[in-house]
Protein backbone atom coordinates (compact mmCIF):
# COMPACT_ATOMS: atom_id res chain seq x y z
CA UNK A 1 0.00 0.00 0.00
CA UNK A 2 2.89 2.31 0.78
CA UNK A 3 4.09 1.71 -2.75
CA UNK A 4 0.83 2.95 -4.18
CA UNK A 5 0.63 6.10 -2.06
CA UNK A 6 3.02 8.17 -4.26
CA UNK A 7 1.10 7.09 -7.33
CA UNK A 8 -2.28 7.99 -5.80
CA UNK A 9 -0.88 11.30 -4.57
CA UNK A 10 0.45 12.10 -8.04
CA UNK A 11 -2.89 11.30 -9.66
CA UNK A 12 -4.91 13.18 -7.04
CA UNK A 13 -2.89 16.38 -7.30
CA UNK A 14 -2.15 16.33 -11.03
CA UNK A 15 -2.04 19.45 -13.20
CA UNK A 16 -5.24 21.50 -13.35
CA UNK A 17 -7.29 21.53 -16.56
CA UNK A 18 -7.49 24.88 -18.37
CA UNK A 19 -10.09 26.05 -20.90
CA UNK A 20 -11.51 29.33 -22.17
CA UNK A 21 -15.26 29.76 -22.55
CA UNK A 22 -16.56 32.59 -24.73
CA UNK A 23 -20.28 33.31 -24.89
CA UNK A 24 -21.66 36.04 -27.18
CA UNK A 25 -25.26 37.12 -27.77
CA UNK A 26 -26.01 39.60 -30.52
CA UNK A 27 -29.48 40.85 -31.41
CA UNK A 28 -30.62 43.24 -34.11
CA UNK A 29 -33.74 44.62 -35.77
CA UNK A 30 -33.72 45.97 -39.32
CA UNK A 31 -36.65 48.10 -40.48
CA UNK A 32 -36.77 49.21 -44.12
CA UNK A 33 -39.06 51.46 -46.13
CA UNK A 34 -38.52 51.39 -49.90
CA UNK A 35 -37.96 54.75 -51.55
CA UNK A 36 -39.78 55.98 -54.62
CA UNK A 37 -37.82 56.04 -57.87
CA UNK A 38 -38.35 56.95 -61.47
CA UNK A 39 -36.02 56.56 -64.43
CA UNK A 40 -37.01 58.11 -67.76
CA UNK A 41 -35.41 58.16 -71.18
CA UNK A 42 -36.50 60.58 -73.86
CA UNK A 43 -37.15 59.28 -77.34
CA UNK A 44 -35.90 61.48 -80.16
CA UNK A 45 -37.81 62.29 -83.35
CA UNK A 46 -36.71 60.73 -86.60
CA UNK A 47 -37.66 61.06 -90.26
CA UNK A 48 -36.46 58.94 -93.14
CA UNK A 49 -37.29 58.50 -96.82
CA UNK A 50 -36.23 55.71 -99.18
CA UNK A 51 -37.24 55.00 -102.71
CA UNK A 52 -36.34 54.27 -106.28
CA UNK A 53 -37.83 55.87 -109.41
CA UNK A 54 -39.24 58.63 -107.17
CA UNK A 55 -38.55 62.36 -107.46
CA UNK A 56 -38.83 64.85 -104.60
CA UNK A 57 -41.11 67.72 -105.65
CA UNK A 58 -41.51 69.65 -102.35
CA UNK A 59 -39.23 68.96 -99.39
CA UNK A 60 -40.75 68.12 -96.02
CA UNK A 61 -39.14 66.79 -92.87
CA UNK A 62 -38.80 67.55 -89.19
CA UNK A 63 -40.02 70.80 -87.73
CA UNK A 64 -38.06 73.05 -85.40
CA UNK A 65 -37.10 72.16 -81.85
CA UNK A 66 -38.91 74.39 -79.33
CA UNK A 67 -38.96 73.89 -75.56
CA UNK A 68 -42.27 72.44 -74.38
CA UNK A 69 -43.40 71.31 -77.84
CA UNK A 70 -42.96 68.21 -79.93
CA UNK A 71 -40.88 68.56 -83.09
CA UNK A 72 -43.62 67.69 -85.58
CA UNK A 73 -43.09 67.14 -89.26
CA UNK A 74 -44.21 68.35 -92.64
CA UNK A 75 -44.93 65.71 -95.28
CA UNK A 76 -43.07 65.99 -98.57
CA UNK A 77 -44.52 65.77 -102.09
CA UNK A 78 -43.12 63.12 -104.43
CA UNK A 79 -43.82 62.01 -107.98
CA UNK A 80 -42.88 59.01 -110.13
CA UNK A 81 -39.77 59.74 -112.19
CA UNK A 82 -40.51 57.42 -115.17
CA UNK A 83 -44.18 56.63 -115.59
CA UNK A 84 -44.88 52.95 -116.17
CA UNK A 85 -41.63 51.74 -114.57
CA UNK A 86 -41.50 49.96 -111.22
CA UNK A 87 -40.97 52.12 -108.13
CA UNK A 88 -40.59 51.74 -104.39
CA UNK A 89 -41.20 54.34 -101.71
CA UNK A 90 -41.05 54.39 -97.90
CA UNK A 91 -41.49 57.44 -95.69
CA UNK A 92 -41.17 57.02 -91.91
CA UNK A 93 -41.70 59.54 -89.11
CA UNK A 94 -41.38 58.88 -85.37
CA UNK A 95 -42.59 61.70 -83.12
CA UNK A 96 -40.25 61.95 -80.14
CA UNK A 97 -40.79 63.40 -76.71
CA UNK A 98 -41.32 67.11 -76.06
CA UNK A 99 -38.19 69.15 -75.54
CA UNK A 100 -38.83 70.03 -71.90
CA UNK A 101 -36.41 72.26 -70.06
CA UNK A 102 -36.51 70.23 -66.82
CA UNK A 103 -38.59 67.53 -65.18
CA UNK A 104 -38.86 66.35 -61.59
CA UNK A 105 -40.54 63.69 -59.49
CA UNK A 106 -42.40 64.87 -56.37
CA UNK A 107 -42.33 62.51 -53.40
CA UNK A 108 -44.21 64.29 -50.63
CA UNK A 109 -46.03 61.17 -49.35
CA UNK A 110 -43.51 58.46 -50.15
CA UNK A 111 -45.42 57.73 -53.33
CA UNK A 112 -44.66 59.16 -56.74
CA UNK A 113 -47.14 62.02 -57.15
CA UNK A 114 -46.10 63.35 -60.55
CA UNK A 115 -44.53 61.12 -63.19
CA UNK A 116 -42.31 62.21 -66.05
CA UNK A 117 -44.02 61.50 -69.37
CA UNK A 118 -41.27 60.32 -71.66
CA UNK A 119 -41.23 57.54 -74.21
CA UNK A 120 -39.61 55.03 -71.87
CA UNK A 121 -40.32 55.42 -68.15
CA UNK A 122 -39.88 52.98 -65.25
CA UNK A 123 -41.39 54.09 -61.93
CA UNK A 124 -41.41 52.38 -58.54
CA UNK A 125 -43.77 53.62 -55.85
CA UNK A 126 -42.23 54.19 -52.44
CA UNK A 127 -43.26 52.39 -49.30
CA UNK A 128 -45.25 53.87 -46.43
CA UNK A 129 -43.98 53.09 -42.91
CA UNK A 130 -47.44 53.02 -41.32
CA UNK A 131 -47.09 51.07 -38.06
CA UNK A 132 -43.72 49.49 -38.95
CA UNK A 133 -41.92 48.66 -35.71
CA UNK A 134 -39.58 46.10 -34.18
CA UNK A 135 -38.10 45.30 -30.76
CA UNK A 136 -36.14 42.54 -29.05
CA UNK A 137 -36.76 42.12 -25.32
CA UNK A 138 -34.17 41.07 -22.72
CA UNK A 139 -35.65 37.54 -22.77
CA UNK A 140 -34.86 37.44 -26.53
CA UNK A 141 -38.50 37.72 -27.60
CA UNK A 142 -38.69 39.31 -31.05
CA UNK A 143 -41.69 41.57 -31.71
CA UNK A 144 -42.12 42.84 -35.29
CA UNK A 145 -45.06 44.90 -36.53
CA UNK A 146 -45.72 45.02 -40.26
CA UNK A 147 -45.87 48.36 -42.01
CA UNK A 148 -47.77 49.25 -45.15
CA UNK A 149 -46.78 48.35 -48.71
CA UNK A 150 -43.09 48.58 -49.61
CA UNK A 151 -41.73 47.82 -46.11
CA UNK A 152 -39.82 44.98 -44.46
CA UNK A 153 -38.87 44.09 -40.89
CA UNK A 154 -36.20 41.57 -39.87
CA UNK A 155 -35.43 40.51 -36.29
CA UNK A 156 -32.39 38.37 -35.52
CA UNK A 157 -30.65 36.87 -32.49
CA UNK A 158 -27.26 35.16 -32.85
CA UNK A 159 -25.85 33.14 -29.97
CA UNK A 160 -22.25 31.91 -30.02
CA UNK A 161 -20.67 29.54 -27.51
CA UNK A 162 -16.98 28.80 -27.97
CA UNK A 163 -14.96 26.47 -25.74
CA UNK A 164 -11.20 26.36 -26.24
Amino acid sequence: MKHFLPLVTLLAFGPAAHSDIIHKIQSSVQLQVDGAASAATKIGSSYSVQGSNVTLDTAGGLGTLTAGEAVGYTPADYSITTAGDAFSFTETFLEGDDALGASSVTTSTGNVDSLPTYGQTTTTSGGVAGSLDGTIASDHAIDLTAGAAGTSAIGQIVTELKIE
